[in-house]
């Protein structure tokens, strides 16, 4: 697949490079061609705050401000909001280049996980974690920390900016627990467990070596977590480390022809759920959010939706799909939406004009909380956590 030249413009003028990509960006990895920023010579970008434009709804609102492309997250102990970072990137060369968006450069340091107060106070709650981006051509898109979970009051990281092929070669991709005291240990190597186990039917042309892991959930002492690109979902045991693979979705959808790449992923009355991204250009409509069972059968729960990075279900069964964007053919700030999927199928909008949202949880008071500006434009500190009520 070939692009085109294209221009969109909303505040910002974006200039995509002709680029192919079979993958969307997903480390975030939305790793395709994807935007370089400029502001207009218009705006003043001095005020960060000025150049985010917030949905206008009265049921959105700031939760917490000076992220670093927040991705996914989770309510923790204390009713603490946990949340992933891809970081701030790095200038590391990487070993191997990885197609279309390589080559990467990265950091050992540069990524972190904050904890949101439930008064929107943000701290560290480990930092110094490796993060990486793409080439400029492809919009230095960065990579870090993907998504975290907790076992009991126990607190695992995915990281995503990691690896050999992203410019880390000391520190893999992989599942770590993070430790009171703010040190981590590695208990899962997935960039390893890649190499040894591939999927059976990747797309050569977008493969990459150490995977772009992005959503992780934690269900009966074990966690689960999605790579896009490999179109695969795996489990891991974190007492021993032992990585085993849930489902291979390139054996139904092959790679380098029908790319169906999960990402949000959370349970639900015994079944795991999963959203998919699509390749670039978008297509209106194109991603599906899948029904696994534990076994690994794979279903489609619902269709017609679009680039799907965040799913959760309310006590009603009703699931909540955030898009990070809708009527445009590439990733453009303000075109985020939540909608809510009733059991019949019948759909309400929940919010719109979200600026490239990357996750999505409830938390303990019944309210939304979404990862808005989770990729996109400099300068490093303008990720935002949204509350949104839920009417």
């Amino acid at each position: 697949m070939k692009f085109q030249t294209t221009t969109l413009r909303t505040r910002n003028s974006i200039s995509l490079s002709p680029l192919r990509c079979s993958v969307v960006l997903i480390g975030l990895t939305l790793a395709c061609s994807a935007p370089s920023w400029t502001a207009r010579a218009a705006d003043d970008i001095t005020n960060a705050g000025d150049e985010i434009a917030l949905p206008t709804a009265a049921n959105v609102s700031v939760f917490a401000s000076g992220l670093n492309n927040p991705r996914g997250l989770k309510f923790g102990p204390g009713g603490f909001l946990y949340v992933a970072e891809g970081g701030t990137g790095g200038l590391n060369p990487p070993c191997v280049v990885v197609p279309a968006v390589g080559p990467y450069t990265g950091n050992v340091t540069g990524a972190r996980i904050s904890k949101i107060s439930p008064q929107g106070f943000r701290t560290t709650v480990v930092d110094n974690l490796p993060s990486s981006q793409t080439n400029a051509d492809s919009g230095s898109l960065i990579s870090g920390v993907a998504d975290v979970a907790f076992i009991g009051d126990k607190l695992y990281a995915l990281l995503a900016g990691a690896g050999c092929s992203h410019g880390v070669p000391t520190v893999p991709n992989g599942v770590i627990r993070v430790f009171p005291n703010s040190s981590w240990s590695l208990i899962a190597n997935l960039s390893k467990f890649l190499m040894n186990h591939p999927v059976a039917n990747p797309d050569p042309e977008d493969f990459e070596a150490d995977g772009t892991w992005y959503g992780m959930v934690a269900v009966g002492g074990d966690l689960f977590v999605t790579n896009p690109n490999g179109q695969e979902i795996d489990r891991i045991s974190p007492t021993t480390g032992q990585i085993s693979r849930l489902i291979d979705i390139s054996t139904i959808y092959p790679g380098a022809t029908n790319w169906q790449g999960p990402t949000a992923l959370t349970y639900h009355n015994g079944n795991f759920f999963v959203g998919t991204l699509n390749p670039f250009p978008i297509a209106e409509g194109s991603s599906k959010v899948f029904k696994i069972t534990p076994t690994g059968q794979i279903t489609v729960f619902r269709g017609n939706l679009t680039t799907v990075l965040g799913l959760a279900f309310d006590s009603a069964d009703r699931l909540y799909v955030l898009e990070n964007t809708t009527g445009r053919q590439f990733p453009t700030p303000g075109t985020g939406k939540v909608i809510r999927i009733d059991s019949s199928g019948n759909r309400t909008l929940i919010a719109s004009g979200l600026f490239l949202p990357t996750g999505m949880t409830f938390g303990p008071d019944g309210a939304l909380y979404v990862s808005n500006v989770g990729f996109g434009p400099p300068p490093n500190g303008i990720g935002q956590i949204l509350k949104i009520t839920v009417p």
